[in-house]
């Protein structure tokens, strides 16, 4: 993979920031994803025209037939950290020659299942490993790797504090 400078992720950029120049309200997105059970703790996720299926292996009393929700997350991390790094070299003008990445967490089941209140039911510690190649100084892929953190979605959602309101429609 080797990062042009000037294609049209540069170009996307530039039409983006144009646009929210004249109106900040083009600055706002909004996703959305809906969910239904599928066998015994699966799920369907409608993503738009997409269906992305979830699972949980049989230690955790799924079926294993699809990655789990953290292990959706580690893929959704990874992707956003894949694109970003590629929208980023671009705008810094770093020629990236090679990108892979790859990430785990560790999990504490016992504050899924309430065996503990005191363990967080989510992730303890997640490592990104990032390994990039090119004709660039080791500093240039250091910015490019500040800049990254500083602007991936994914990343900010889970070093960030994003308010989650939950509505429990009964019927």
């Amino acid at each position: 993979m080797t990062t042009e400078l000037n294609t049209s992720l540069n170009a996307i950029v530039d039409a983006t920031a144009h646009a929210v120049a004249e109106d900040p309200g083009k600055a706002q997105v909004v996703f959305r994803a809906s969910g239904t059970p599928e066998g015994t703790v699966g799920s369907a996720i409608a993503l738009g025209k997409y269906t992305v299926r979830v699972d949980e292996p049989p230690a955790l009393g799924g079926e294993g037939t699809a990655p789990n929700p953290v292990e959706v997350y580690l893929a959704s991390l990874i992707a956003c950290q894949v694109v970003t790094y590629r929208f980023w070299a671009q705008r810094l003008g770093i020629t990236v020659e090679d990108l892979a990445i790859d990430a785990e967490g560790d999990l504490d089941v016992r504050g899924f299942f309430g065996l503990d209140d005191n363990v967080r039911a989510g992730f303890q510690a997640v490592r990104v490993n990032v390994r990039i190649s090119g004709p660039e100084t080791a500093e240039r892929y250091a910015e490019l790797q500040r800049a990254v953190d500083a602007h991936c979605p994914v990343l900010d959602l889970s070093t960030g504090h994003t308010p989650v309101h939950t509505t429990l429609v009964t019927q």
